[in-house]
């Protein structure tokens, strides 16, 4: 799985939740990393490279609709295929 000519470029801004406008089905069919100030994250719901977040979910808090509540980490986000 090494042919990078069949892989989607990253956008600057993605979001694993489907029912959000930023997920992109096709780039989800390949594994995707994170890195946050040069730590790789593996657990990161949403990341927007230009403004230099990532959003995780809380470990406990629950949203009204049962999901996790998001916590946001500001620094140097990269996006890269693994």
């Amino acid at each position: 799985m090494n042919d990078t000519t069949s892989r989607p470029d990253l956008p600057d801004r993605l979001s694993g939740n489907p029912r959000s406008k930023f997920h992109i089905e096709e780039i989800f069919e390949h594994h995707i990393g994170i890195r946050l100030n040069g730590k790789e994250h593996t657990n990161v719901e949403e990341y927007c490279i230009s403004e230099g977040w990532v959003k995780i979910p809380s470990p406990k808090a629950l949203d009204r609709r049962g999901q996790p509540m998001l916590i946001t980490l500001k620094g140097k986000v990269e996006a890269f295929y693994k």
